[in-house]
């Protein structure tokens, strides 16, 4: 979830529960986690995201406006979503419901859609439907929330870490302004930590933030402000059962000795690490690809994925610059696939420093794409007759094998002759480096070129 659910809890049974905006504030006492005490009552105290509290933009407009548009908050969790929704809830004045993905289904939705029609209709008051993890919702259950969208009984505001283009249906994509949050920079979460210490709803200035413990906690929140609010929550505890009026770093690592890795396997971060990982292997930095490795191994990544993507990666990008990428790889998936993890961590770090420091070359990759490009053009023609089939009776009738040479006959084990349909007789797919094992790989092709062609 983006941020603290005890904000916005519903009952066990997944049944929507509704608030007016002004009762949401009600439930920030001082007992609640000081990540709740701390959400921002107003846009203007929104940390990052300036994108979307610029004048005019659709969030303002929203807000301060009072306009009934429907939200889409994409975003990495602890940026704010449900922070948003909670300031849509409260500045507009509007009935707040919340739908949660994880236990409501059908069922749910539609009452929290009908109850919000009969309120519109007998009241005039307006709702706020906020759905926590739309992208847990079915096609069924987000097909469920388009009539309220479409006629306007709610203002939907639908938070998700997935991208919505693949996790949304369509239809609910055009029918929602799509926002997009960026992760917070380190500044943002140092500025809510600041806040929060000084802040009466907070620390109060009872306690100090030494600046070591203040850069320890913004490192560990890994762009999470949430969670920097968990870990100062901790530190000052540990604090003040100390006696100490002053949070240190050794106090903040009693809180929280750990970075959190942002990974999601089954969304972006997945696919922009392993694409990382790939991309520094390429570029050989062995230290750089290490790095990928690890936040992958540490987020849960399926050691035999990274293992096929290691076996892609020594074809795609090393080739014949060194034959024994290729032979690496997948030795590594094979003992991987028979140990497992942990001990298959350092079998992948083996092949991965081996990949990344070997002898660059895309030349097999670039000689298959215009082989197949040529082939989906059209440029596929006759096989030549001397290279048909002719072992079956009355194929030498049709002059199949006829003239055909047998290369161990030929001097060097290379015969001159026609192998290649006519249409593409000059084709040079295979054009290869002078990178490693290549280079010697180059000069006896061009060698053999020249004799197959007799030129």
């Amino acid at each position: 979830m983006d941020d603290d659910p005890q904000l916005f809890d519903t009952p066990g049974s997944g049944a929507p529960s509704g608030r007016t905006g002004g009762s949401l504030s009600d439930s920030t006492h001082a007992a609640a986690p000081l990540a709740v005490r701390m959400r921002p009552r107003g846009l203007d105290e929104l940390v990052g995201q300036s994108q979307l509290r610029a004048p005019g933009s659709p969030l303002r407009q929203l807000v301060d406006g009072d306009k009934s548009l429907s939200l889409l908050l994409w975003g990495p969790p602890g940026t704010g979503k449900t922070t948003i929704a909670s300031i849509v809830s409260q500045q507009t004045g509007r009935r707040f419901v919340e739908v949660s993905a994880v236990s409501a289904g059908v069922k749910e939705v539609r009452a929290a859609i009908d109850q919000a029609r009969r309120e519109l209709v007998a009241t005039g008051e307006e709702t706020v439907l906020f759905v926590d993890e739309v992208h847990r919702f079915s096609k069924a259950q987000q097909d469920a929330l388009l009539p309220g969208v479409e006629n306007r009984w709610v203002t939907l505001v639908a938070a998700t870490t997935e991208n919505p283009s693949f996790s949304v249906i369509s239809p609910l994509l055009s029918r929602s302004l799509l926002l997009r949050l960026q992760p917070l920079t380190d500044d943002d979460i140092a500025e809510v930590l600041d806040r929060a210490v000084a802040d009466e709803r907070g620390l109060g200035g009872e306690l100090t933030l030494d600046e070591e413990a203040r850069a320890h906690i913004v490192r560990l929140a890994g762009g999470d402000a949430r969670r920097s609010l968990t870990y100062l929550e901790a530190a000052a505890g540990a604090a003040t059962s100390q006696g100490s009026d002053v949070i240190d770093v050794a106090t903040a690592e009693t809180a929280a000795d750990q970075a959190a890795v942002r990974y999601d396997r089954d969304g972006d971060q997945h696919y922009d690490v392993v694409s990382a990982f790939i991309k520094s292997i390429r570029g050989s930095d062995a230290d750089a690809a290490l790095h990928y490795l690890a936040r992958m191994l540490e987020a849960g990544e399926d050691p035999r994925f990274i293992a096929r993507r290691l076996m892609i990666s020594a074809s795609e990008d090393i080739g014949l610059a060194d034959p024994t990428a290729i032979q690496t790889a997948a030795a590594a998936a094979q003992v991987v696939q028979m140990i497992g993890l942990p001990e298959g961590r350092l079998t992948l770090a083996h092949a991965t420093i081996a990949l990344a420091v070997a002898p660059k070359s895309n030349a097999v990759t670039t000689a298959i794409g215009e082989a197949t490009s040529d082939v989906r053009a059209g440029k596929i023609g006759a096989v030549p007759p001397h290279l048909r089939d002719a072992h079956y009776s009355g194929a030498r009738d049709l002059g199949h094998g006829v003239g055909y040479i047998y290369s161990h006959d030929a001097p060097f084990g290379v015969a001159e002759q026609q192998y290649a349909p006519d249409v593409v007789l000059d084709a040079r797919y295979y054009r290869p480096t002078e990178l490693g094992a290549e280079a010697a790989v180059k000069q006896r092709w061009e060698r053999v070129r020249r004799i197959i062609r007799g030129k």
